[in-house]
């Protein structure tokens, strides 16, 4: 069990003596956006700087999905299995069509440029959930340095009629995100300001309404040491899996750490997918990690 801390003895119980931490490949710059595709049992991830992304199968490795990529970040898939993405490139949530045709969602809200959209989520009633930090516009090795037209916000598009709303712009730097499975709860990283080393980064809680398009009683929920959270997935019980500094770390959803799956570099992203949704896939820095686990991812687009 040398890949893994126990905490909390329920920890124990989330993790296989004979799963072991597997490398499946290496050489990239910045790994980001993991996302399965169980139909056609593939991940796609992003290379962020390498202006990439890429697929990785068990059968014939990693290959390229597309390149250029306008320096895509965070995906999903909504509803009906399109990709969705997140673009610094674009400073825009694009959609793939089944046919393979390319969509933009969004780019503007009021009539200002996004920034550059980090990570995305879709609600089971089909409206996409994004953040939108300018992490990607303030250099030139994810994006380009631009101009910020607009906050930070974490924003809700309901991509039927076209409507954006912020649903929180008081989070100086959302990133990360993901919903509890009965979608009660709705968890963003909070990664601060890129250049400040002092700033407070931390995952953050927020109750969803029952109109189900707002949030309330917004409250931290953990702080990840060390480093810093990015990444986040729930699984099947509600428990928070957040990429960190020194691996994966696993929190209850009463925010008690209970144990950590290590690595020897830094976790940016995760997700659950493979067979029956227990297995993680890790983008690490600059290489792709995957391990199984006695858990099963909650969301499974």
């Amino acid at each position: 069990m040398s890949d893994y801390e126990i905490i909390d003895p329920r920890f124990r119980t989330m993790v296989l003596p004979n799963a072991s931490l597997e490398k499946l490949a290496d050489g990239f710059r910045w790994l980001e956006g993991p996302v399965w595709f169980a139909d056609l049992q593939c991940l796609l991830f992003s290379d962020i700087p390498g202006d990439r992304i890429l697929r990785w199968t068990a059968t014939g490795g990693v290959s390229v999905f597309r390149q250029p990529s306008q320096f895509a970040n965070g995906h999903t898939r909504d509803r009906e299995g399109r990709l969705i993405g997140c673009l610094h490139g674009g400073r825009s949530i694009v959609r793939t069509e089944l046919d393979g045709t390319f969509t933009t969602l969004v780019d503007h809200y009021r009539g200002k440029r996004l920034n550059s959209p980090n990570d995305v989520v879709v609600k089971s009633d089909g409206t996409i959930w994004f953040s939108d930090p300018p992490y990607g516009i303030q250099t030139d090795y994810e994006g380009g340095r631009r101009e910020s037209e607009l906050p930070a916000n974490l924003y809700r598009l309901d991509p039927l009629d076209g409507s954006l709303d912020v649903v929180a712009g008081d989070i100086v730097g959302p990133n990360g995100l993901c919903f509890s499975p009965d979608e009660k709860r709705l968890y963003v990283v909070d990664t601060g300001l890129q250049f400040d080393p002092e700033s407070k980064r931390c995952i953050r809680v927020f109750d969803v309404a029952d109109d189900g398009k707002t949030l309330r009683n917004a409250r931290e929920f953990h702080t990840v040491t060390p480093g810093n959270a990015d990444g986040v997935r729930c699984d099947e019980d509600g428990n928070v899996w957040s990429s960190a500094g020194d691996g994966v770390h696993c929190i209850a959803p009463d925010g008690t750490l209970l144990g950590k799956i290590k690595l020897p570099c830094t976790v940016s992203n995760l997700t659950f997918g493979d067979r029956h949704y227990s297995r993680l896939f890790l983008c690490a820095s600059q290489a792709l990690y995957a391990i199984w686990v006695n858990r099963r991812g909650a969301a499974r687009p």
